[in-house]
This record gives C-alpha cells, structure tokens and sequence, in this order.
C-alpha cells in the first residue's frame, strides 16, 4: 500500500500562488507516476497535471491540463519522497479540493481509474 498526504492548502487572491504538497509513503518503490486532479463544488474531479518517469530515473515527463498549462508546475523530490503542485496566477475558477494520486504503471494518465492510491485533499480557495 501507498499513503500520500496532501498540505499547501488554503486561501489566496486571484493572482497569487500557492504550492502543494504530496507526502507519500509505504511501497513508493511500486510507483511509477503520479498526479494532481481536483473537485470544484457541483463539478466532477477532473485532471490537473502528472508526472511519470524512465524505469533508470533518467528521464522525467510532465503532462499538464489545458486549463493550467503555464501557469502550474509539478515537481518531484525523489530524496523526500514527496510531489510538488506550483500554482501561480491562481484564478477564481482554480477553487477547488486538490487530491494527490498514485499509480503503478507509467506512462501519462489523465483518468481517475488510472491510478491506484489517492490523498484525502486539500482545498484551495481562490478569491475575486
């Protein structure tokens, strides 16, 4: 099993930033990629970005919704075992629970039956 617990979370003004965390733990050696959806009021959960890798760790791929593309970076620290959301230029429309996933298979994903381990999330709100 893999536990990831999601911080970062909070309340903001349109135009600002905030950064996510994801701290997982348990069988990290099973992972092969990992991303960010999230779950606007009324709405279904939807992608936001991923990040898979090479089975060497030499190469790291990245894969962004449209809705956020230049504006969210995802990043990984190996050493701490933990994902990065960085959002900037935040939006009203960027409200929403951000939940961080798991899966154990590579490749890019941006289905929610992709993956196969999810965080309990952390909201953010964004204010006009």
């Amino acid at each position: 099993q893999v536990q990831l617990v999601e911080s970062g979370g909070g309340l903001v003004q349109a135009g600002g930033s905030l950064r996510l965390s994801c701290a997982a733990s348990g069988r990290t050696f099973s992972i092969f990629g990992l991303g960010w959806f999230r779950q606007a009021p009324g709405k279904e959960r939807e992608f936001v970005a991923n990040t898979w890798w090479s089975g060497n760790y030499n190469h790291y791929y990245a894969d962004y919704a449209d809705s956020v593309k230049g504006r969210f970076t995802i990043a990984i620290d190996n050493a701490k075992n933990t994902l990065y959301l960085q959002m900037n230029s935040l939006k009203p429309e960027d409200t929403a629970v951000y939940y961080c996933t798991a899966r154990r298979t590579g490749g890019a994903g941006t289905q929610e039956e992709d993956y196969d381990y999810w965080g309990q999330g952390t909201q953010v709100t964004v204010s006009s």
